[in-house]
Parts: C-alpha cells; sequence; structure tokens
C-alpha cells in the first residue's frame, strides 16, 4: 500500500515553496504531497523528521528559505521584531537608516498586510506544523513502527516532541493571527490541501493546542531532559506550556495547578546569577531554561545563532523609553543590552564574544523558572492573593539584586529593595507588569503581554504610535489569502 510520507530530504513546506518557488504560486497551504514522493521511512527518517521539527525555532540565517530574501522575511525567525520591536523595547538599529524599513513599520504600527514580517512568522511556524504533522504520522503509523523495530519508549519520547512542537507552533500563530488555517495531517493530495485552506476558529486552535499537550504529557520520560540531547522538549517543557497556555485564557486556578505540578517534579529553580540562563558557557547545566533552541558552532549545515550576525551590523538597540523602565543599579539592565559596546549580552549568549558571528552557539530561550514565576506571581494577583503575589516577586528581585554587575561589582546597598507586602491588587499587578518588562526584556515576551493586559492601546499611543485596537492581531499575510483564492480570509480592520 502506497505511502505518501516523505523523505527529509525533499521535505518542503507548501507555506515556503508558494513563497520561493514561482511554479508553485497557487499552491495550497500545508505540506507538498504529491504522489511523486513516495519513500519508506527508517528508523532514521523518524529521528530525524523529529528533529527537523525544531529548526523553525532557529535564528539561524537562512535556515527556512536559503539566499538572504528579506523580501519574505525569511532571513531569522522574527519574533524579535513582532515581539520587542511592536512593543518598543527595541528599535531596528542603533544608527536609523533606511535599511530594512519593514521593520520601522512594525515598530511604528504603519504597517500593512503585504509587510513581509507577517510572511516570515507565519511561514517559519507553518513549516513547523508541517514538519511536526509529518513526525506524528510516522510515529502514529503501526505499520512504519513495526518495520522500523523502534522501541516503544523512544516512540513515546519522539511522540511527545512532535506534539509539544506542534502545539507550539500554533500557539504563537494564534497569539499573532487568531483564526488560523488548522492542519493535523499530510493531506494526500493537492485537493485535500485546498480544502483545509480556512481557517478555523481560535478556540478550535486552542482546544487541539490543549489536546496536543495533553498528549506530549501522557507520552513525555519523567526525568528532567533527555541525558544524551538535553535541549529536546521535556515534561517540564509541556507542563510550563501548558501554564502559559492557561495564563493566556485567565484561568487562574489553572495556571496555580500546573506550576505546582512543574514544582513538584523538583527540576527548576532561579539561578543564583541572572545571566547563567543565557551564558553559552551554561548551557543545559543552570536550572533555570525550561525550553530552549541548542544553536551550535561548527556544523554543516549551519546551526548557530545568526542574530549574533545581524547585531553585528547595527541591529537591535533599546528604545529610551525600555532603558528608562529599569530601576537604578539594576544588573539585569547590562546583561540585557550594553549600551556603550552597543551589544546585546543576552542576544549574543556572552558579555563580550559572538558579536558578528553567524554561526556562534547562543542559545534562544523561549521558557524558564524566572518566567514562571512570574506567571505565578500574576496568577496569584488575579485569583485575590496580591500579598502572596508580592512574595513570589521578591523572589524575582533579590535573585537580580544579588546578581554581581556584568563587571563583576556587587551592586549597591539599596538596590531593588523588596516590594512592600501589599493588599492593593491594582498596585501588585502594577508592580508585576513592570518586573515581567525588565527582567524579560529582549526575550519576545513584551508584545503579548501588552494584549492580553489589555493595556497596549493606552502605552503604545501614550508613546506616540499608530497603534489601534484591531492591530491586537496582525494582518494575514495577503500573498497567502491570495493563493488560497480568497478562502482564507483577512483580520478587521486590514
Amino acid at each position: 500500500m502506497k505511502k505518501l510520507y516523505k523523505s527529509l530530504l525533499v521535505l518542503v513546506s507548501l507555506v515556503v515553496a508558494v513563497s520561493c518557488t514561482s511554479e508553485l504560486d497557487n499552491d495550497p497551504i500545508g505540506l507538498l504531497t504529491l504522489d511523486q514522493v513516495d519513500t519508506d521511512p527508517t528508523l532514521e527518517t523518524m529521528e530525524s523528521a523529529v528533529e527537523s521539527a525544531y529548526y523553525p525555532l532557529r535564528n539561524t540565517l537562512n535556515s527556512i528559505i536559503p539566499g538572504w530574501r528579506w523580501d519574505l522575511g525569511t532571513v531569522f525567525r522574527n519574533d524579535i521584531i513582532l515581539q520587542d520591536m511592536a512593543a518598543n523595547d527595541m528599535a531596528k538599529k542603533w544608527n536609523p537608516d533606511g535599511d530594512q524599513a519593514w521593520m520601522d513599520e512594525i515598530g511604528n504600527f504603519d504597517f500593512t498586510p503585504e509587510n513581509q514580517a507577517f510572511n516570515g512568522i507565519w511561514t517559519y511556524n507553518f513549516e513547523g506544523v508541517s514538519r511536526s504533522n509529518l513526525a506524528i504520522g510516522f510515529l502514529t503509523d503501526p505499520d512504519i513502527m513495526e518495520k522500523t523495530g523502534i522501541s516503544q519508549t523512544r516512540r513515546d519520547q519522539l511522540l511527545s516532541e512532535a506534539y509539544f512542537l506542534r502545539a507550539f507552533y500554533y500557539f504563537d500563530l494564534v497569539n499573532n493571527f487568531g483564526d488560523v488555517p488548522l492542519i493535523l495531517k499530510s493531506p494526500d493530495s493537492f485537493e485535500e490541501a485546498f480544502s483545509v485552506s480556512v481557517r478555523a476558529a481560535q478556540d478550535e486552535v486552542m482546544e487541539q493546542i490543549g489536546a496536543d499537550l495533553e498528549a506530549a504529557a501522557s507520552l513525555a520520560p519523567q526525568v528532567k531532559n533527555d541525558g544524551t540531547d538535553p535541549w529536546r522538549v521535556s515534561l517540564g517543557a509541556i507542563i510550563s506550556l501548558q501554564a502559559k497556555v492557561a495564563l493566556y485564557n485567565e484561568n487562574w486556578t489553572l495556571v496555580l495547578e500546573r506550576i505546582a505540578e512543574l514544582d513538584n517534579l523538583g527540576f527548576y529553580d532561579l539561578n543564583a546569577n541572572y545571566f547563567d540562563a543565557f551564558d553559552v558557557t551554561k548551557e543545559f547545566n543552570d536550572q533555570e531554561v525550561i525550553f530552549a533552541y541548542d544553536h551550535r558552532s561548527g556544523e554543516n549545515p549551519a546551526n548557530g545563532n545568526g542574530l549574533a550576525a545581524v547585531s553585528g551590523w547595527g541591529f537591535f538597540a533599546p528604545t529610551e523609553d525600555f532603558l528608562s523602565a529599569f530601576e537604578a543599579d539594576d544588573p539585569r539592565l547590562a546583561y540585557t543590552i550594553n549600551v556603550n559596546d552597543q551589544r546585546s549580552p543576552k542576544i549574543l549568549g556572552s558579555i563580550t564574544d559572538f558579536k558578528g558571528n553567524d554561526d556562534s552557539p547562543g542559545n534562544k530561550i523561549y521558557m524558564r523558572y524566572g518566567d514562571v514565576l512570574l506567571w505565578k506571581a500574576e496568577a496569584l494577583n488575579e485569583s485575590g492573593n496580591p500579598t502572596e503575589a508580592v512574595s513570589v516577586l521578591n523572589q524575582i528581585r533579590e535573585r537580580a539584586r544579588n546578581t554581581p554587575t556584568a563587571d563583576g561589582i556587587p551592586v549597591p546597598e539599596g538596590t531593588l529593595v523588596p516590594r512592600p507586602i501589599s493588599n492593593d491588587q491594582s498596585q501588585v499587578r502594577t508592580w508585576i507588569q513592570m518586573e515581567r518588562r525588565v527582567e524579560l526584556g529582549f526575550e519576545s515576551q513584551r508584545f503579548n503581554d501588552l494584549k492580553r493586559w489589555g493595556i497596549a492601546s493606552s502605552v503604545l499611543q501614550g508613546l506616540g504610535k499608530n497603534y489601534q485596537a484591531h492591530n491586537d492581531l496582525y494582518p494575514i499575510p495577503q500573498a497567502d489569502i491570495d493563493k488560497s483564492g480568497g478562502s482564507i480570509t483577512q483580520n478587521p480592520g486590514y
């Protein structure tokens, strides 16, 4: 019986193919499923399929579409533009110029659906969905399981990772675009691919995200990480994403339950030093990082952190508003952005190295325990427990003030004093929002925070940005609407 499973050597998402191959200009969204591809997967193929599903999380230059396609927004994964620049924490460059003006349009909210930033994140995420679907198809086919002889334990681990990754990509798509096409398997034909080129309701997609995470949790090994490949999705990452989904849904009780479940594992804590989570010399040996993409130098094909090269070209400067958000002598500022040297240690993975190096090993951190603790503080406060929330918040501040400066000097006495215990829910909410900005600066969290708190309009308009209420969702890339023949519709306001 013929199987349309695809070899990774020819794995191509239609989202990518329609963007860069002229003869496929009218292809639907989804995975390329032509009968011309007919392979029999092996154990190595399944392993590679799952590992390939991680790749759209990386910032390696030109990793999804080769050829410096700035016009498609795909030179690197552009969360940093759609989150940090959009939220006015980051400016495009240290010295403003006309290079890549589409980034400025995002920061000023004067974009159109043709802006390549939207195509970029849409492409990366749907490529991730397509690769995850391919892996899930392999790993849930009993004939393939029998043929390859994969062990049940290994199969369960790999399938857990694939379910998590599909949920992760869809969670990002929903937060950026709202209703999106929901594709759960590799289509068997172009006709079937066209049939799924319609937007599913956001609630339906969120329900699927929840189901994928439940399936992932039920299959995951009960360990902190894979001893051989510590970069792989872990049970802790799955539970953390479940907590984050609950946070975005304002299900405060479930947030606290998931975090308690995470804490019961005993795997994570705050590092003593704030920068240890980002330091390339401590990767996967710290206590705080829960999920990160593992950039590595010297591989072929390249797998380094290309943002280090982009930083060397003058990109990724802080705004004055962001700099002013830090309290006096807060050591987190210099670890986030060194103004004098025009470098971001967080992005680079080093206080002194890698700027300009397109093959640097600095990881991209997606979830860490410091973030989780701030979710906990927020959930406690919104549940009517502001005094407990302050206690959690002060753990973050205590770690920061006990972290030496980037120069290795203890911070001055009186830095980041504890917040006083308060029953004022509104005041505590403001403290939490302030702390999230400085603790998580340049980690691609801020714009989503402003939106879910319902303060994006007041904050960004107050900074002179052309932000409107409909900008809570970005526009669907116009090219994909056109390719669908109009079956994919545009978000209101665009």
